[in-house]
C-alpha cells in the first residue's frame, strides 16, 4: 500500500521536533569518516528514530533505508529511504541550507519524495504527477525552468572540491559553460532546480538517501535526473540534475567528453 501525503506531513513534523531544538544550539558531533569528516549528531539520529517508528507502526510490511540506523527489507516492494539531516555540516555551522529528505521507492524506483526544511518554513513534496511546495502554509505547484541554454544556465554543487581528480576535469568543463555556479546547498539545490530557480545540480559519490527523497521532486516537476552515465540515480553515484530534458542532454555531453 502506498501512501497519501498526509503521511509525508506527520513524518515531517515528528522530524522537525527532533531537529530544530537542537539547531543553532551547542550540540556534541561526531565524526563518522576516519580519513576525513563526516559529521553526524543526536539530531540526526533522533530524528531518524521518529521516522522510523512512524514508518513502522503504519507500513510494517514496507522496507526502510537509512543513514543513520541501518536497513531492513530492502527487497520487499515498497522501501523508504531516509537521509534525516542532509547538510549536516550546514546544520552545525547554524546555516539552513539542510533538509529531511524522505523517498519511497517502488520496485527499485522513487516515485514519492519530500524535502523538509522547518527552520524557513518550506516543504517541497512530490508524488504521481504532482510536485508542490508549501511555504508557510501557503501550497504552489513547482514547475522546472526550460528552455534554458547551457550558456544561460544557473548551476549548483555541494563543493567544487567534492569532485576526485578523475572526475574534476569532466565537472570543470560544466562549470566553464554555465552563466553562473554556486556552492555549497546540498539538497537545497534540488529543491531550487524544482523550483524553477536553479537550472542544473552536478555532483558526486552521493548515496541512495541523498537523493532518494530528492529524485521525484526533480522529475515530477518537469526535470530529468540521472547519473554521469545516463542512468537510474535511485542508487545514488555521480548524479546530475537538470530542469529540462535538452540542458540534461547538453551537459552530461560535457561530462562525457574525453579530453
Amino acid at each position: 500500500m502506498r501512501p497519501d501525503l498526509s503521511f509525508f506531513e506527520a513524518v515531517a513534523e515528528a522530524a522537525a521536533a527532533e531537529t530544530l531544538p537542537r539547531f543553532r544550539i551547542p550540540v556534541a558531533i561526531d565524526n563518522k569518516e576516519a580519513g576525513g569528516f563526516d559529521p553526524v549528531t543526536e539530531a540526526d539520529r533522533a530524528a531518524e528514530r521518529a521516522i522510523r517508528a512512524l514508518i513502522s507502526e503504519r507500513f510494517p510490511e514496507h522496507g526502510i533505508l537509512g543513514e543513520e540506523h541501518g536497513d531492513v527489507g530492502l527487497d520487499r516492494e515498497y522501501v523508504w529511504v531516509i537521509d534525516p539531516i542532509d547538510g549536516t555540516r550546514a546544520f552545525i555551522s547554524g546555516l539552513p541550507l539542510w533538509g529531511t529528505l524522505v523517498g519511497l521507492y517502488h520496485n527499485g524506483k522513487a516515485v514519492m519524495g519530500m524535502m523538509d526544511q522547518p527552520f524557513t518554513g518550506e516543504r517541497f513534496v512530490a508524488e504521481p504527477g504532482n510536485a508542490m511546495v508549501w511555504r508557510n502554509g501557503q501550497m504552489s505547484l513547482m514547475r522546472t525552468r526550460t528552455g534554458v541554454a547551457l550558456d544561460q544556465a544557473i548551476l549548483m554543487t555541494t563543493s567544487p572540491f567534492i569532485f576526485p581528480d578523475t572526475l574534476a576535469s569532466s565537472y570543470n568543463r560544466v562549470e566553464k559553460s554555465v552563466r553562473l555556479a554556486r556552492y555549497g546547498c546540498d539538497c537545497y539545490a534540488y529543491a531550487m532546480l524544482a523550483s524553477g530557480y536553479v537550472d542544473l545540480v552536478v555532483e558526486s559519490d552521493l548515496k541512495p538517501y541523498d537523493v532518494g527523497g530528492l529524485i521525484p521532486l526533480v522529475e515530477q516537476a518537469g526535470g530529468r535526473m540521472t547519473t554521469w552515465s545516463g542512468g537510474s540515480p535511485e542508487n545514488g553515484g555521480n548524479i546530475i540534475a537538470a530542469g529540462s530534458a535538452e540542458l540534461h542532454a547538453e551537459a552530461l555531453e560535457l561530462l562525457n567528453r574525453s579530453g
